[in-house]
């Protein structure tokens, strides 16, 4: 399996090679040069299937290369040893809790088979790697508790100083050891962006830098498991699903695209953004405008205002666009419109769907999680026809990570998972750094 740069100016590589150097090295992002197909048998397969064999199965053809068959089944089962909640809420309509990992948020998924894999490539190669993320909220957290203590790893975490709940920072603030957790004087894309240009930096080539974000194909992978297990849980092949994603970056749902290419019957994507609607604009108009700077929201880890992975999303409908957000060759948008339905919720209307969906289901939703079920309100309200269809809505985090929004809307505190207990009383350690590219990669350079 080779992958190939969205920027097409970069060789060709293995899997292996991708996910060590975390982006392509003329910018790009790494991308399967060819998407292979799921059989009925397999799909009709894995509802006798664990979670952990369904997602080793899903990775091995783009790996079978580089990791045998039986080390990438032992990742999986060690790196998935918590539930996958299914609720049935209404008719047809389903949410998977994506918030049961040691981290409470879906960003688990990833990061922990993420970090399994570098390390046993790196061990084969004895040598380190020192991760550079940026985060808007939990993939921080996720990253830095997979990766805490793995041998061959260091772990630098910028995140924006401002716009991360108390509960998030504490998750990567109190590890120390190999993390090191740097809060930004900006916006989360001021750290994506230095995160990227510290990738390209020739004065920091002496620094084996790779990146633990959504822009690394090894995050991108993982997420397909989640959208498969789904399936298996609730549908009879060959019977079409719509899966409900809240987006930031877009890491999560390009899994579902991945999966969705290789032959798992979707209907459509639901893509739920909050006020940051730089993609649903896109979809509407055919103009692509970067928010910069991205809106502050109640859904935190979703104020992107140029999504990393849309250059991913561009180049798998058939066009080209750069890491800048130029784009030099149009996807096919009435595909994508057929695909798609996308959607921006307001931080009011966040407000109202998690007092109404508590009310009357007595489900309890998170920020990100009701921005996803407000969009599915509007897409049973735009397609009424499809109201009696298969639909699952992502949760993607856990209602404990946003106390203040709960206590607020709902009078009560949300009951904290066995996973954020104690983290208040632990001290932390962060340095705090200026919108600087200049003062950060001196840092780099100081410090490895």
């Amino acid at each position: 399996m080779q992958f190939i740069s969205t920027n097409q100016q970069a060789p060709a590589v293995t899997f292996r090679e991708a996910l060590l150097q975390g982006q392509a090295p003329d910018g790009g992002l790494y991308w399967p040069l060819s998407i292979p197909s799921l059989s009925e048998s397999q799909i009709s397969a894995w509802s006798a299937l664990s979670y952990a064999s369904i997602v080793a199965e899903l990775l091995l053809p783009y790996m079978s290369d580089v990791i045998t068959k039986e080390r990438l089944q032992a990742i999986c089962h060690e790196a998935y040893n918590f539930d996958i909640p299914l609720e049935h809420v209404n008719q047809r309509q389903h949410l998977m809790r994506l918030d049961q990992g040691p981290t409470a948020s879906f960003k688990d998924f990833a990061a922990r088979a993420m970090a399994r894999l570098m390390s046993h490539f790196l061990k084969e190669d004895q040598r380190e790697l020192v991760i550079l993320t940026a985060t808007s909220g939990d993939t921080g957290s996720a990253i830095a508790q997979a990766f805490a203590g793995v041998p061959g790893m260091k772990v630098v975490i910028l995140f924006p100083r401002d716009e991360v709940t108390r509960r998030q920072r504490k998750q990567m603030t109190t590890l120390r050891g190999n993390i090191t957790a740097i809060a930004l004087e900006g916006k989360f894309d001021d750290c994506q962006a230095m995160v990227k240009q510290a990738f390209s930096d020739p004065r920091l080539s002496g620094i084996p830098l790779s990146s633990a974000n959504s822009i690394n194909i090894g995050r991108l992978l993982p997420q397909m498991g989640y959208y498969a297990y789904a399936y298996s849980r609730v549908a009879q092949y060959p019977e079409p699903i719509s899966f409900v994603i809240p987006c930031g970056n877009f890491g999560n749902m390009m899994g579902a695209c991945l999966l969705r290419a290789m032959g798992l019957p979707m209907e459509r994507i639901v893509i739920a953004v909050n006020s940051n609607d730089e993609v649903p604009t896109f979809l509407g108009s055919g103009t692509y405008e970067k928010i910069v700077p991205s809106r502050n929201c109640l859904s935190n880890a979703m104020n992107v205002g140029h999504p990393s992975n849309l250059t991913r999303l561009v180049q798998l409908y058939g066009g080209q666009m750069d890491h800048t957000g130029t784009i030099s060759t149009m996807p096919n948008l009435e595909q994508m419109r057929r695909d798609f339905f996308s959607v921006s919720i307001s931080d009011q209307e966040t407000r109202d769907t998690i007092v109404q969906v508590y009310k009357e289901y007595n489900v309890l939703l998170e920020p990100h999680g009701a921005v996803g079920w407000a969009g599915l309100q509007k897409y049973l309200k735009s397609q009424p026809d499809m109201a009696a269809s298969l639909l699952v809505a992502i949760e993607t985090a856990h209602p404990a990570k946003f106390p203040e929004a709960i206590q607020e809307l709902l009078g009560f505190d949300p009951e904290v998972p066995p996973s954020l207990q104690h983290i208040e009383a632990k001290p932390e350690t962060f340095d705090t750094f200026p919108h600087d590219y200049e003062h950060f990669a001196q840092w780099l350079l100081d410090k490895f």
